[in-house]
């Protein structure tokens, strides 16, 4: 277990799809190297850049867009800000130029197919996603940087800790493992949400806490609308049919609506009863992860695989559960802890441990933020935490093609679902009886990402990624 000093918002952060280890990761790598050139010689003498991926990056990194995000990060682009739409010809014109113009307009050759090499034959020793920059800088010579894309947009410069400015902070509640938590709320009475908000307070003010959270939820929100707006066919040459507008379309009897909350009214009064619920929880969840396929902004929750869950138990609770703005707050600052403590005591990557880190974190992260917006007591939250990954054990990562589609795009209705049934069982239960804590099963499930085959690991060489007869044109 790592003693980390992490903000919910290093565990929600805005980004581009398709993967939080594989595209948002890197990118972010490709930012911290420019810095570190800048500081040692200077972009204006950069002649030339090759970057080098690794292990599951280089596998499985073209259908995750691992070659577009380092592209863009060097070319100065922040996957916050960019324009989503403008992507497609951004590239374009570095291809035709065959150039990349990093910060500040300086101009390098730079041709994608031969500056990017793919070592599918090598790991690193630190981590399966591995990717190093090399420039080739005038009167400087050659700087080499090798950085770890390590789950949920984490990353580590080899050599250097992680994010050290925060492992020297100071909390008033310092949590590591569920245990910890338990005793905060039991020396002083507060409930998970806010011995988190106490703790993300020494970072910045509470207005900023709620500000910045509401605003990682209008992505979340938006991604819902957007995608539940949006037809056609998913890029990477699968030609996966788009489904959550069509279901839209039918569970609304073809209504159109104007914004969101035309939209939630609507939503709220076109139907009712289980099955009705149980469609838009799946509907919920496919459009976030259908525009996480389509390179369009997401919520890494903890990852951009599993981007869907959080955001379509949130949507759900919204809609039929009558939550507010103020469950949506304490929803996000609960499943944050919680998404935390996986990181610390396992893992966020599905390079390293399977789609149980990612789908699997992102059920318990939900299961426990429902359970504290729907009346839950600490134990019960964590609890339902525990009962949902529990039952995403061993599960793993064999996404068809290299492109997070399939089954990642299903796999969260599935995340959703359960989190919602963890909750449920969590609050109709006693955690005095209950027999397994959520420590036991953030251990076991490190355990269990140390012992699985590698080939179920985000690499494609196993599972349904070998056993789908798709013959795919462009991975």
């Amino acid at each position: 277990m790592k003693e980390e000093r992490i903000s919910v918002f290093d565990i929600f952060k805005i980004g581009i799809g398709p993967s939080s280890s594989h595209t948002l990761g890197p990118w972010r790598a490709a930012q911290q190297f420019l810095a570190a050139v800048q500081v040692r010689c200077g972009l204006d003498r950069v002649r030339a850049v090759n970057i080098h991926l690794y292990g599951s990056l280089a596998k499985t990194g073209k259908g995750h867009g691992t070659d577009i995000a380092v592209i863009l990060g060097l070319s100065g682009y922040d996957p916050v800000t960019v324009k989503t739409e403008n992507i497609d010809e951004i590239l374009a014109e570095i291809a035709s130029k065959e150039c990349i113009m990093l910060p500040g307009d300086m101009r390098v050759v730079f041709t994608p197919k031969e500056n990017i090499i793919f070592h599918k034959n090598e790991t690193l020793p630190f981590h399966p996603n591995g990717l190093t920059f090399i420039a080739n800088c005038e009167s400087a010579g050659l700087i080499e940087e090798t950085y770890y894309s390590v789950g949920g947009g984490f990353v580590i410069q080899e050599g250097k800790a992680e994010d050290e400015s925060k492992a020297c902070v100071d909390l008033p509640y310092p949590v590591d493992q569920a245990a910890d938590l338990l005793k905060w709320h039991n020396d002083s009475g507060k409930p998970i949400w806010e011995i988190v908000l106490e703790n993300e307070k020494v970072w910045k003010d509470e207005t900023h806490v709620r500000r910045d959270l509401m605003n990682i939820w209008h992505v979340m929100q938006q991604s819902i609308f957007h995608g539940c707006q949006t037809n056609g066919v998913l890029p990477g040459g699968l030609h996966v049919q788009r489904r959550a507008a069509s279901l839209n379309k039918k569970l609304l009897n073809d209504l159109v609506c104007v914004g969101c909350d035309d939209w939630m009214d609507a939503i709220r009064t076109s139907g009712a009863g289980f099955k009705y619920t149980l469609d838009w929880v799946s509907c919920f969840a496919l459009a976030v992860n259908e525009e996480n396929a389509s390179y369009s902004r997401v919520v890494t929750a903890p990852t951009n695989g599993s981007a869907g869950v959080i955001p379509a138990v949130i949507q759900f609770h919204l809609a039929f559960g009558g939550g507010t703005d103020e469950d949506v707050f304490r929803f996000l600052l609960t499943a944050g802890e919680i998404g935390s403590i996986f990181k610390k005591g396992a893992t966020l990557s599905a390079a390293m441990g399977g789609c149980q880190a990612e789908i699997g974190v992102s059920s318990a992260m939900a299961a426990a933020g429902l359970a504290q917006v729907s009346g839950g007591t600490v134990e019960q939250c964590l609890m339902a935490a525990e009962i949902a990954m529990e039952h995403h054990l061993g599960l793993t990562c064999d996404p068809v093609g290299g492109l997070v589609q399939i089954p990642c795009i299903e796999r969260n209705t599935m995340g959703a679902i359960k989190a919602i049934t963890a909750c449920q069982l969590a609050l109709q239960s006693n955690p005095e009886n209950a027999k397994v804590s959520l420590d036991n099963v953030v251990h076991t499930m490190w355990e269990t990402a140390l012992d699985m085959n590698n080939r179920y690991k985000e690499t494609s060489e196993g599972g349904l990624a070998v056993n789908i007869p798709i013959s795919l044109s462009e991975c």
